[in-house]
């Protein structure tokens, strides 16, 4: 078996597991079914061939022996009374023909000479011509010849609603062969389409159990990794956020006591490296409380206000965020998780282009894309998603002396998952970058 199937990719294996147990299954099947179908149509052929050899044995001898026994001139009368469908007889020498050494020409002579008792000696010659004859000659009592002229048929002819049936036949077997390969392979697709979506920072539903035991069984082992991956990654969150609270107070002490220090330039080097310490334990909190979720609940909100007051705030301690179309319409989402998103995406377009713009529309799913756009320096295309890995940082444009801790993108794309919504970066044409958050 192992070396039958190694052989199958040189004959155009099929490359998808579908296909593979589809095709294996068909062959079988069909192969199965056509043995089955053969074995009994020799049964059936060798028994309606016994059948009809015994009938012609017993009439010929039968008909033999009573032309052999009425006087030669009634024996015309009786002739085509004891013709049959497949021979008939024929007072004479008949035609002149040639010897027959095939198997069903000596089967056939055999039948007649025994037929005749061996008491009349039989020549079988085969007649030339179209139509497959076999004449068997032989000499009555009295002298008269006697010739059997047999036409051989088939044995078993085919009904012409046989061909219909086998068609018939062949498409259930095909229709069974793709509805068990279905059945067979739908948990396997909805386990890889489980392990695609899979997303530990999202709630997502649990993969279904619903099936046969080995099904249920591979669920509930996914599902239980599912949980345990979540779990794993709540501990890390948890781990990192109890460091980043426990430094504060040590920090923060540091602090107090470089700043009463006298005034150097080593004291102000080491006031503003524990700043940026103390800036990156801030971040690491806040990444850990857009990972758990602050329990805010949803709202509905007017966003042309909402947006506005982002913008005013920005405006009123001089930043340039501006607000670009019309915004209208209300969404329904978590205020201050959006608030938190909107403000590290504006945040960084002032770091690095000094300027902010912020759009509202609808795409063609009626969901709420709010992006925010600078034309700053971007990120290079390879680099998009890893932007928003946590502690990431871009060499070149965008490093710690900006005073990024690589963890705003991070934060706002925690925070976007758990509003329920997606986040997207890319680059502008002409420059820029655009961060877009889609609430559903």
């Amino acid at each position: 078996m192992r070396a039958a199937i190694a052989m199958l990719p040189g004959l155009m294996w099929p490359k998808t597991l579908r296909s593979r147990i589809f095709l294996i299954l068909l062959i079988g099947l069909a192969f199965a079914y056509g043995l089955s179908f053969s074995v009994l149509y020799m049964e059936r052929y060798m028994s309606a061939k016994a059948v009809m050899l015994g009938t012609l044995e017993n009439d010929v001898a039968t008909s033999i022996a009573v032309l052999d026994r009425l006087p030669s001139a009634e024996r015309g009368d009786l002739v085509d009374w004891l013709s049959r469908g497949n021979y008939r007889f024929e007072l004479g020498p008949g035609l002149a023909g040639v010897p027959d050494g095939s198997a069903k020409g000596r089967e056939i002579a055999g039948k007649i000479e025994a037929a005749a008792g061996h008491r009349f000696p039989i020549r079988i010659e085969r007649i030339p011509g179209e139509v497959n004859r076999l004449q068997a000659h032989l000499t009555l009592s009295d002298g008269s010849p006697l010739t059997i002229d047999v036409t051989p048929r088939g044995v078993m002819p085919i009904a012409a609603w046989l061909p219909y049936v086998f068609a018939v036949q062949m498409l259930l077997l095909i229709l069974c062969s793709w509805f068990a390969v279905r059945l067979a392979i739908r948990p396997l697709g909805r386990l890889a389409a489980a392990a695609d979506a899979l997303d530990p920072d999202k709630d997502g539903p649990a993969l279904s159990e619903a099936g046969p035991s080995e099904v249920a069984h591979a669920a509930r082992a996914f599902n239980a990794m599912r949980e345990r991956i979540a779990h794993y990654l709540e501990e890390r969150v948890q781990i990192l956020a109890a460091i980043s609270h426990d430094l504060q107070t040590p920090i923060t002490r540091m602090r107090l006591r470089a700043e009463m220090a006298e005034d150097s330039p080593e004291k102000d080097k080491l006031v503003n490296d524990l700043g940026e310490i103390q800036r990156l334990v801030q971040d690491g909190i806040a990444y850990a409380r857009s990972a758990h979720g602050n329990g805010e609940k949803n709202a509905r909100i007017d966003l042309a206000s909402f947006i506005d007051s982002i913008a005013y705030d920005y405006q009123d301690t001089g930043k340039a965020v501006t607000v670009v179309g019309l915004v209208q319409g209300a969404a329904f989402t978590k205020p201050h998780a959006l608030r938190r998103i909107l403000s590290n995406f504006i945040d960084n377009a002032l770091k690095f282009a000094g300027a902010a713009e912020i759009s509202v529309e609808r795409n063609a799913e009626d969901d709420i894309v709010i992006s925010v756009m600078d034309r700053g320096p971007g990120i290079p295309d390879e680099m998009l998603e890893a932007a928003m890995q946590p502690f990431f940082r871009l060499e070149q444009s965008r490093n710690r002396e900006t005073g990024g801790t690589g963890l705003g993108l991070a934060i706002a794309q925690q925070l976007t998952a758990k509003i329920g919504g997606s986040l997207k970066l890319y680059n502008r044409v002409g420059g820029g970058l655009a961060a877009e958050v889609t609430i559903r």
